[in-house]
């Protein structure tokens, strides 16, 4: 065998070789459709695989119209994690637009799903909105990993092991913060129902005017009940969520003479490196906006105690521009009469 025949089955070694190890360490591609979810798994896979989600955070999951890129990113994936419980509804057209075959995993497998109001065939899908359920889309996430990426079990069930922990101290924190608000002021209105489960499971009752889905069409009957509920239980703020337009609620707050008690994260979470950019952060920060704003007094309101920076500053700013329109007024009186 001549030097250039060698030499050719040499070079034509290395490249296998070098496809087989290029292909041994590219990370696996895991996908899914909140960055929700995304957080879940990249907590408990490290930096063993990729993670990406399908929708941008801020954007409402309900109404997302899927792109060519995520068509692009799902043929490309190696696992896809679905919420279900038609949370994602386009999730199935975009996976056969993609013509990949991928694994798909149910991370809600074994949670209790609430019927979606008066549609008893239909359920609400916020269910990672209590700490408790978080810890059953914890442990289908990490089922999902073992079963695509065998050789890091280990690995996998040691996060998801110390993570767990942290959802069930998180869940009896909440417990107690919720408590701490007086039974009768223990209401949470807002524009779009992403708390029923949170409200089921921490004892606080949860109205709004839109439904489970954010594409529903709010109904003037639906507006007047939500003012009656706030005259009678004399709740002194109502709720915004990142997700949804606020002008509901700022109908609600004129109408009612009640304060907007802050921005609540259900469908996404907060931008990455704030409070509320990750699962825990995000239960967090909503729980904590709940109870500072459900605890006010109503003789407090007009003193600012009890009330978050941000509503204390606004009030501050409101009391001032009395106070100075007050001043000028009064001298403006006295001048007159110097002058008389």
């Amino acid at each position: 065998m001549n030097m250039r025949v060698i030499l050719t089955l040499l070079l034509l070694t290395s490249l296998c070789t070098s496809g087989r190890a290029q292909d041994l360490e590219r990370k696996f591609i895991v996908v899914s459709s909140s960055s929700i979810f995304a957080d879940m798994t990249r907590v408990i896979s490290g930096d063993l695989v990729d993670v990406e989600s399908i929708v941008p955070i801020g954007s409402d999951p309900h109404t997302y119209e899927p792109t060519s890129s995520n068509v692009q990113l799902i043929a490309r994936a190696d696992l896809v994690l679905v919420n279900g419980l038609t949370f994602e509804g386009w999730m199935n057209d975009l996976i056969e637009n993609s013509g990949a075959v991928v694994e798909t995993a149910a991370i809600t497998e074994g949670i209790g799903a609430i019927a979606r109001g008066q549609y008893a065939n239909l359920s609400d899908p916020h269910a990672w909105m209590t700490a408790r359920n978080g810890m059953t889309y914890v442990r289908n996430i990490r089922d999902a990993l073992n079963r695509l990426d065998p050789d890091n079990k280990d690995i996998y069930d040691f996060n998801s092991g110390i993570y767990l922990q942290q959802l069930e101290d998180l869940d009896k924190r909440i417990f107690g913060q919720i408590e701490s608000i007086p039974e009768a002021r223990r209401v949470l209105i807002t524009s779009h129902d992403a708390f029923r489960y949170y409200g089921h499971h921490y004892g606080i009752r949860v109205e709004s005017a839109l439904g489970t889905s954010t594409d529903a069409q709010v109904r003037t009957d639906d507006v007047n009940r939500l003012s009656k509920i706030i005259r009678e239980s004399g709740v002194p703020a109502i709720f915004m969520e990142s997700t949804i337009n606020p002008k509901l609620v700022r109908q609600l707050v004129t109408d009612n003479e009640v304060i907007i008690g802050g921005e609540l994260l259900a469908d996404s979470l907060d931008e990455l490196g704030k409070e509320g950019g990750t699962y825990i952060g995000m239960l967090t920060v909503s729980t904590n906006t709940i109870v500072a704003a459900l605890k006010v007094q109503v003789e407090d309101v007009g003193t600012g105690k009890g009330l978050s920076g941000s509503q204390q500053a606004v009030l501050l700013s409101i009391i001032l521009t009395v106070m100075a329109g007050a001043f000028f007024l009064w001298r403006g009186g006295l001048t007159a009469t110097w002058f008389k």
